[in-house]
């Protein structure tokens, strides 16, 4: 049950962190999961009706801290969602390098629910080595680096109670359904997208909004 001085001109807003996977690059507006998200939550829900998205394609988790600095954001928000870090392995950095980049971005994102943690989920990192680009390299060493980074994410969100999903094992359904990639041949599709939506929403609908 969440106080009832949670209050602000923001808390109906769900504010959607992350890289070219909350964006939704390759793929139509309202076929971007945070998109189809808001969408199924407000069947619940009317407290949080309003999406803002903070993302951009091959941003890395210190690009988006610049964006959030930048962004003005006023909390406490209704929802937030944090989904970052393939960009940091795509360049090279390695899971012990990563981690005190996450920490303080999920600490800093924790802030924006004034660290009411039912207010706030992490997403995994998709699997890219299992779309067509990534069969083009070297698919085991990908997915082997994505498991090092999801290890990191897991830990210190469950560290800190707040909920973690694992959608890497759905973007790996892709070695097999090629319709849950996107033209591009590299990100997901919107039918993935509503795959990992699928798993989310049973779980937030669930939070006591008001």
């Amino acid at each position: 049950m969440f106080k009832k001085n949670y209050v602000g001109k923001n808390t109906s807003k769900f504010l959607a962190l992350g890289d070219s996977y909350t964006i939704g690059q390759s793929v139509e507006v309202n076929q971007r999961w945070p998109v189809q998200f808001l969408k199924e939550l407000k069947a619940t829900t009317n407290v949080v009706d309003t999406l803002k998205i903070i993302a951009q394609t091959g941003w890395r988790v210190d690009q988006l801290k610049e964006a959030m600095n930048s962004s003005n954001l006023e909390p406490p928000y209704g929802l937030v969602s944090l989904l970052i870090g393939v960009n940091n392995q795509f360049q090279g950095q390695d899971a012990v390098g990563f981690r005190p980049e996450f920490v303080e971005i999920l600490e800093k994102s924790l802030k924006l629910v004034e660290n009411r943690k039912e207010r706030i989920f992490v997403v995994s990192i998709p699997d890219w080595g299992s779309s067509p680009y990534g069969a083009t390299l070297n698919r085991t060493q990908i997915s082997k680096e994505i498991d090092d980074f999801n290890s990191v994410l897991k830990e210190e969100s469950e560290k800190r109670g707040i909920r973690y999903f694992n959608i890497t094992t759905i973007s790996r359904r892709a070695l097999t359904d090629i319709s849950l990639i996107a033209s591009d041949r590299l990100h997901p599709s919107g039918k993935m997208y509503k795959l990992w939506v699928d798993k989310m929403i049973p779980v937030i609908s669930k939070i006591n909004f008001d």
